[in-house]
C-alpha cells in the first residue's frame, strides 16, 4: 500500500465581477478495494454553499452555488489516497470471454447498454475503416491481445498534442488530424471499443508521474470484460491503467465525467484567463496497513 497526496487548484479570472450559476465539480477520487481516502479538504471562494452528492455512475460530485459576484473563481481540492496494488490477472477473466468475439452474459447485458452505445454514431464508417488493421470481422483472437493492440496502435499511431480548449474532438477527427489530447484519445478508444461490442466508459483522475515531475488530470478508457469486472487502458501511454492512475469520475459519455461544469453571467469580454495547477506526489514510499 502506498499513499499519495493530490492538490488541485483551478483559477478563472474575469476583468469586472461576474455572478456565477451553480457549477459541479468531480475532484474526490473514487473509493473501493483498491482506493481509501485518507483525509482530505476542499475550498471554494468567492463564498458559496456546497452540497455532495452521488451521481448515476457513482461519482462524488460537489455542486455549489455561489452567494456573491466576484472577479475570480477558485476550486483547491487536497486529498490523501491510500493505494493498494491490485494484479491485473488473465485467469480472472470469464472462460467465455477469453476469445473475441463473445456474448456478454444474459444477465449483464441490460445493464450495460447506456457504455456499448456509440456517442458518435456518425463515426462508425471511420472507425470501421481504421479498425481493419487491428482486427479482421471473423478472426478469433484473445480478449486481452486484441484490447492490447488497440491500445498499442493508439498510441503508435497519433500525436500527442495538448489542448487547454474544453470538450473532445471526435473520433473521426482525430483519426482525420492523426493526433490528440487524452481526451481525445481515450474517446478514441472508447468508441473503437464500442464498435466491436464492447462495453466502454469515459474515465477522468490524475496520473502520478516520474519522480522528480508533477503529476497531471488525465483521461483514459475502461472496457468491461466478464469475470475481470472494468478493466483501464491508457492509449497515451501505451499501458494498462494501474496503481499510478487514480480515478476521479466515470460516465457512458465523455460529459458527464468533466471535472469542472458551471456557469457565468456577465459582458462578453469578462473572462480574462484560466490557471490550473496539479501536483500528485508519493508521501511514503510504502504505508504499513
Amino acid at each position: 500500500m502506498k499513499r499519495i497526496r493530490i492538490t488541485h487548484t483551478t483559477e478563472y479570472y474575469y476583468r469586472q465581477p461576474v455572478t456565477f450559476g451553480p457549477h459541479r465539480a468531480l475532484m474526490r477520487p473514487r473509493e473501493g478495494h483498491d482506493l481509501h481516502i485518507a483525509c482530505g479538504r476542499f475550498d471554494i471562494e468567492p463564498k458559496a454553499s456546497v452540497r455532495w452528492l452521488r451521481d448515476l455512475d457513482g461519482n462524488s460530485v460537489a455542486i455549489a452555488t455561489f452567494e456573491e459576484p466576484a472577479d475570480r473563481l477558485r476550486i483547491f481540492s487536497e486529498v490523501d489516497v491510500d493505494l493498494f496494488d491490485e494484479q491485473l490477472i488473465d485467469c480472472h477473466i470469464d472462460p467465455n470471454a477469453r476469445s473475441f468475439p463473445f456474448h456478454y452474459p444474459a444477465n449483464e447485458q441490460l445493464g450495460l447498454i447506456p457504455y456499448r452505445l456509440p456517442s458518435f454514431p456518425h463515426d462508425g464508417p471511420a472507425l470501421r475503416d481504421w479498425l481493419l488493421d487491428i482486427y479482421q470481422p471473423g478472426q478469433i483472437i484473445e480478449t486481452r491481445e486484441l484490447l492490447n493492440r488497440l491500445n498499442a496502435r493508439i498510441f503508435e499511431a497519433f500525436r500527442y498534442t495538448r489542448r487547454e480548449d474544453p470538450g473532445v474532438q471526435s473520433p473521426s477527427r482525430t483519426i482525420a488530424l492523426g493526433g490528440g489530447s487524452c481526451r481525445d484519445y481515450a474517446v478514441l478508444m472508447m468508441e473503437a471499443a464500442r464498435h466491436w461490442g464492447f462495453a466502454a466508459q469515459f474515465v477522468t483522475g490524475y496520473v502520478q508521474m516520474d519522480a522528480g515531475q508533477h503529476g497531471a488530470t488525465h483521461a483514459w478508457t475502461e472496457i468491461y470484460i466478464p469475470g475481470a469486472g472494468w478493466q483501464g487502458y491508457d492509449p497515451t501511454n501505451n499501458k494498462a491503467a494501474g496503481d499510478e492512475h487514480i480515478s476521479v469520475g466515470v460516465a457512458p459519455s465523455h460529459q458527464e465525467a468533466s471535472p469542472l461544469s458551471g456557469s457565468w453571467s456577465g459582458p462578453a469580454n469578462a473572462f480574462n484567463r484560466m490557471e490550473v495547477s496539479v501536483q500528485v506526489v508519493a508521501l511514503d514510499q510504502e504505508v504499513q496497513p
